[in-house]
């Protein structure tokens, strides 16, 4: 049976993991210790619209003296990823494949630099949460996972056959970058919108701020283009209608942790947007003006003392 590590236990590593236990994986999460704590107690708690319950579940906080696995997936937040990396080195084999489920590009760059071809490219479109009494929440039905190889040869068959359950829609791509990298270009748009103008979709539009919208949007894919992986007109309209819908009440996740004054992904994934458009000559002004923004927000915190607590 194949091997399943993932990284974290919060919302998206809880949800996938809940339903590759439900389909009988072998499958063990490397977590913290209070995270530990709390499996070991109750187990890994699931709600779903479509189904509920709880899975006794192998639960780590060191992978020192473990066999290789055949499938990591790594669902940790961007700060937690450059502590993660020598922790799994001791735990792969060279028929080991890594599956990142991260925002952004540096992340890739980070885990390609040290473990090479066996890292994949995937995106995960869920909406779940991790609620005050540790139970996963996946709040919608969307579960969609896309898998992809960034270099060398396709995906193995034998981890498509492990990703393949009931709960997970699971696409396969040939070219994942480009996948990759038209969702970096939407969740920037969307943190720069949100956080710069300080309000969800349907008050910045009624506040008459569908132009600005559109040049960030517009800004984030130039830059996407620049690199070589033009966003798809497909994808464009969606971007535009998501971010576009009169009334709507979408956030980004970074504008939700501005507002809750805890630490937010910024550096990885508008910082390195940012200087990516400066590499690669592209104009980004409101890219620029939002990523100052949640630079002051994070030197607030760190003078404060409280980056540290969340």
């Amino acid at each position: 049976m194949t091997r399943i590590l993932i990284a974290g236990a919060g919302a998206t590593g809880g949800a996938l993991g809940a339903r590759l236990l439900a389909a009988g994986r072998d499958v063990t999460f490397l977590v913290r210790e209070r995270r530990q704590a709390q499996l070991s107690e109750d187990g890994l708690r699931f709600s779903a619209p479509d189904t509920q319950g709880a899975w006794p579940v192998r639960a780590v906080t060191t992978l020192a003296g473990e066999e290789p696995f055949d499938l990591v997936i790594v669902a940790v937040k961007a700060p937690a990823l450059t502590a993660l990396i020598p922790e799994l080195s001791g735990a792969l084999g060279e028929l080991t494949r890594i599956l990142p489920l991260l925002n952004g590009m540096a992340h890739i760059d980070a885990l390609e630099q040290a473990f090479g071809e066996r890292v994949l490219g995937g995106i995960v479109k869920i909406v779940a949460t991790l609620d005050q009494q540790s139970t996963v929440r996946q709040l919608t039905g969307l579960c969609q996972l896309t898998i992809g190889a960034l270099r060398g040869t396709g995906v193995p068959e034998r981890i498509i056959k492990a990703l393949d359950v009931d709960g997970i829609q699971l696409e396969v791509v040939d070219n994942a970058a480009a996948r990759l990298w038209e969702k970096w270009a939407f969740i920037a748009a969307a943190g720069v919108i949100t956080c710069l103008f300080r309000g969800n979709i349907g008050d910045i539009l009624a506040a008459g701020g569908e132009t600005k919208i559109l040049e960030a949007i517009g800004e984030c894919e130039q830059i996407a283009a620049a690199a070589g992986c033009p966003v798809s007109e497909a994808g464009h309209r969606q971007s535009v209608g998501l971010l576009t819908e009169p009334g709507s009440e979408f956030t980004s996740s970074l504008y939700r942790d501005l507002g809750h004054g805890v630490p937010v992904e910024a550096e990885h994934i508008l910082g390195d947007l940012a200087a990516r458009a400066q590499q690669l000559d592209v104009a980004s002004p409101l890219l620029d003006a939002a990523l100052l923004q949640l630079r002051t927000h994070q030197h607030a915190l760190d003078r404060d003392g409280t980056a540290a607590t969340g």
